[in-house]
């Protein structure tokens, strides 16, 4: 009798703990469900501000009056002018921009379980960065010759491959030997310094102009900014996000180790494979438009990580609201600060990025990596 009572208490001690434990995991989930929630509204609000500040001052009910009026009709004043054809497609491709570098970021620490792995450390920003000033510089592509420059999708097409080849020669090390993350990594950035090198080789005897344009857009710029670049990008974005949403769970998996996520059926090269393909082809259909912006990539998914953890299910698209967010503030800092001057947006995300990533860093009391 006395036994059945010790197995009776016993049990229902083990559904108290249960209980304990499921809400406890109820509460985490809804508090990462808020925050994602949390960061769209600031995304829309951060659009909306956005769309407000420029040289010609428009009152935020007048942007979206203008935004209904465009939708079904032709722009006919220079206000709708201003908002649908300068700031919009902007603040669109900051939006998508930030998005899909932060993604890209987050899945490469995630595989190589590195905090330094990001889109420009593995090299691929500075090969689409060499690409893009071979085209400007000496007015040759991969796809034709001429005045490249003028042809603006010759130059995106050249961006892009190149930036691919870095991805590409990491992926080799992947398929051909067994490197730690910190080998891939440094792979990454041995790729880094040689397109950068490549850059600079090419840009000593050119034309001061067209080093200019180069330079400019090796750092980053949102300057030619239109709407026949938000489909393309937009089309490798839903194309390659829900990919690395679905493999969420196997990198889960992996942080946990390689060893363990093979036991539990977890095909640890294809998945590494996958996701690095996967991730280069949306960080090269970023850069190619956008050109090499840095730090979105790092800093994003560090800081979502640092508040809600790193479960990649909830952190995907935390970091993406936070990219978003990130660069939207950024080119409009970048394009209002100085008016009429335009700052290339890659030196303010650094700047903005920086200090906010030291001050969390410092402030994080334990280890969040």
């Amino acid at each position: 009798m006395t036994a059945s009572r010790e197995t009776i208490s016993k049990q229902e001690k083990a559904k108290t703990e249960r209980a304990k434990i499921t809400a406890r995991y109820n509460k985490s989930i809804k508090k990462k469900i808020f925050f994602i929630f949390f960061l769209f509204i600031l995304v829309i609000i951060a659009a909306g501000i956005a769309a407000t500040i420029g040289a010609y001052q428009i009152s935020f009910t007048e942007v979206y009056s203008i935004l209904f009026h465009c939708l079904f009709h032709n722009v006919e004043s220079y206000e709708q002018y201003a908002v649908w054809d300068l700031r919009l497609p902007r603040i669109l491709l900051a939006i998508l921009a930030g998005v899909g570098l932060a993604v890209a970021g987050t899945m490469m620490q995630g595989i190589l379980k590195n905090p330094l792995a990001e889109p420009y450390t593995m090299g691929i920003a500075s090969g689409a960065a060499f690409g893009a000033a071979l085209a400007i510089i000496l007015g040759t592509s991969i796809f034709g010759t001429g005045a490249v420059v003028d042809d603006r999708y010759l130059l995106i097409g050249n961006a892009f491959v190149f930036a691919l080849i870095p991805a590409f020669v990491v992926l080799a090390f992947v398929l051909y030997r067994k490197p730690t993350s910190g080998v891939l990594v440094l792979a990454g950035i041995s790729m880094l310094y040689i397109f950068s090198a490549l850059t600079m080789l090419i840009e000593v005897p050119a034309n001061p102009d067209a080093v200019k344009v180069a330079q400019f857009w090796a750092i980053g710029s949102l300057e030619r900014a239109s709407w026949q670049d938000i489909f393309p990008i937009s089309l490798v974005l839903a194309c390659c996000i829900p990919l690395l949403m679905w493999k969420t769970w196997d990198v889960n998996i992996l942080n946990s180790g390689d060893e363990t996520a093979e036991s539990i059926g977890v095909n640890v090269k294809r998945t590494k494979i996958f996701i690095m393909m996967v991730s280069a082809i949306l960080t090269a259909g970023v850069v190619c438009f956008v050109g090499a912006i840095g730090f979105v990539g790092l800093v994003a998914p560090h800081i979502c990580r640092m508040i809600i953890g790193a479960d990649n299910r909830f952190l995907l698209p935390a970091s993406a609201m936070f990219g978003a967010v990130l660069l939207l503030l950024a080119d409009t800092i970048a394009r209002t600060i100085m008016v009429p001057l335009v700052i290339p947006i890659g030196i303010v995300t650094a700047i903005i990025g920086t200090p906010l990533f030291l001050f969390l860093v410092l402030k994080k009391k334990k280890e969040y990596w």
